[in-house]
């Protein structure tokens, strides 16, 4: 059974971190791009950052840009994504995403095969 496990959300104060995790199991974790994807309120899923598993690309869009970075383990087929400097605007529910297809560091989720069932952030003012 193919499964993507996103954990690590909770709630933070403005300015702190966090650490989420996306576990995935079932596939071939090498050679995939993993991506991170938010979703708020009433607003349209968007792409945040995402790593090649192979080589080691790292695609960021500008809500993680000097923020938030993304590393992968491949020997625990994890991948993580830290974030600093937490804002309010940046509670949603956050979702890892894999993809084979070559134009995944353009953020469309359709590219995206697999999909974890996502963790909540919330961030106090």
């Amino acid at each position: 059974e193919v499964q993507l496990q996103a954990s690590g959300g909770g709630l933070v104060q403005t300015g702190g971190s966090l650490r989420l995790s996306c576990t995935a199991s079932g596939f071939t974790f090498d050679f995939a791009a993993i991506g991170w994807f938010r979703q708020a309120p009433g607003k349209e899923r968007e792409g945040v950052i995402c790593i090649h598993t192979g080589d080691g690309l790292i695609y960021h869009t500008n809500s993680s840009k000097g923020r938030f970075t993304i590393s992968s383990d491949n020997a625990k087929n994890t991948v993580y994504l830290q974030m600093h400097n937490l804002e309010p605007e940046d509670s949603a529910v956050y979702y890892c995403a894999a993809s084979w297809n070559g134009g995944y560091y353009n953020f469309r989720p359709r590219q995206y095969i697999y999909w974890g069932q996502g963790t909540l952030v919330t961030v106090s003012s």
